[in-house]
């Protein structure tokens, strides 16, 4: 008769593979962070928060999702950039793609409804140096894509989709290295 295996150790199995999994993978790139910098100012004074305040007990803070636009941004434009050169981005408004519509009734308070006219918008500035600290371009941009709904996304379950597709956009007009 064979014994049956106890759960402890299915679950310390399961645990360890988890943690040299975690210690297999390749370590980030220590220069990323240097390389790439992205901050925001006052992120409670978004428009975003500004144009749907409400009780909302389900919506996202600001500070909930910035990290991860953040985090995007840095891999993406760091990826871009030519050895030597630095970014600093700073977000200093945003308006995520969509809308809360309390209108529309109490079990809607958390719904954020994408229509075409919540387009986004993301409003930084930059500054690009090279390696020595000499600036290389710098200056605000007001980021928006009206039409983002014309256009298809990689990943329909991610909440940031369209704002991560116009950070690429504005990466590859404002860094894509020049054709030869």
């Amino acid at each position: 008769m064979k014994r049956p295996i106890r759960r402890p150790i299915i679950l310390f199995a399961l645990l360890a593979a988890a943690l040299l999994a975690g210690c297999a993978t390749a370590p980030a790139d220590p220069n990323a962070a240097a390389r790439v910098n992205v901050d925001w100012t006052s992120p409670e004074a978004f428009a975003d928060v500004r144009e749907n305040p409400g009780p909302g007990v389900g919506r996202q803070k600001p500070e909930e999702w910035l990290p991860t636009l953040a985090k995007y941004l840095r891999g993406r434009a760091d990826s871009m950039l030519p050895a030597g050169e630095h970014l600093a981005v700073t977000f200093t408004d945003i308006k995520r793609a969509g809308s809360y519509e309390p209108w529309r009734g109490p079990q809607w308070n958390d719904v954020r409804v994408v229509k075409d006219i919540y387009p986004p918008r993301i409003d930084l500035r930059f500054t690009l140096t090279d390696a020595s600290g000499k600036v290389l371009g710098e200056g605000e941009r007001k980021l928006t894509d009206p039409g983002y709904l014309t256009r298809g996304t990689i990943d329909n379950d991610d909440p940031l989709r369209y704002e991560k597709r116009m950070l690429d956009d504005w990466l590859r007009r404002e860094f894509a290295a020049p054709a030869r």
